[in-house]
């Protein structure tokens, strides 16, 4: 758990100099950027949620 919150935290800063890259530059590359990390990091919190809450709902031996 230590790990997803690690890589949440890496994530967010990554977007954020993506976006102040942008602000200093106007270069849209730095935007791109900010914008595919924002929309694979969703996904991939959406899939791990889900899989989080399918394991609370389906009781599955151990």
């Amino acid at each position: 758990m230590w790990l997803l919150r690690l890589l949440a935290v890496l994530t967010v800063l990554a977007v954020a100099a993506g976006v102040v890259l942008f602000a200093f530059t106007r270069d849209r590359r730095y935007l791109n950027f900010a914008w595919r990390l924002f929309r694979y990091s969703l996904i991939v919190a959406l899939l791990v949620f889900s899989l989080m809450i399918i394991e609370r709902v389906a009781v599955i031996p151990v």
